[in-house]
C-alpha cells in the first residue's frame, strides 16, 4: 500500500544542520498529512512537525524557529530541515503519513532515522 523510506540522519555537532527525507511509494490513497515524530532514550515518542495536503504546518514548541517541514508532491517526498541542532534533539526520527481512501483513514510509518547531536 504505502511504504515510507527515510534518509538523511547522522551525527552532527551542536549548532549544525541536517535534512531528513521521507519518500513515499505511490498509492491510490489521498494524502492528508505527513509528519515527523522522534523518540529519545527513556522518553516517549513525541510530535515534531506536520504538514497537510494544503501545506498547513504545525511544529512542536521545542523546534519552532529551527526546524522546517516541507514536501515535494512530484517526488512524493517530505523533508525536515533541522538547523541549529542541540544535543536534546538527539533521537530516532520517524516519518508518518496519514492517508484517506475508501471511507477511512490510514497511518504509515517510516523505519526511523538516528539523529545524534554531539555536546
Amino acid at each position: 500500500q504505502v511504504q515510507l523510506v527515510e534518509s538523511g540522519g547522522g551525527l552532527v555537532q551542536a549548532g549544525g544542520s541536517l535534512n531528513l527525507s521521507c519518500e513515499a511509494s505511490r498509492t491510490i490513497f489521498s494524502l492528508r498529512a505527513m509528519g515527523w515524530y522522534r523518540q529519545a532514550p527513556g522518553k516517549q515518542r513525541e510530535f515534531v512537525a506536520s504538514i497537510t495536503s494544503t501545506s498547513s504546518t504545525n511544529y512542536a514548541d521545542s523546534v519552532k524557529g529551527r526546524f522546517t517541514i516541507s514536501r515535494d508532491k512530484a517526488k512524493n517526498t517530505a523533508y525536515l530541515q533541522m538547523n541549529n541542532l542541540k544535543p536534546d534533539d538527539t533521537a530516532v526520527y520517524y516519518c508518518n503519513g496519514q492517508y484517506s481512501g475508501f471511507g477511512r483513514n490510514y497511518d504509515y510509518w517510516g523505519q526511523g532515522s538516528q539523529v545524534t547531536v554531539s555536546t
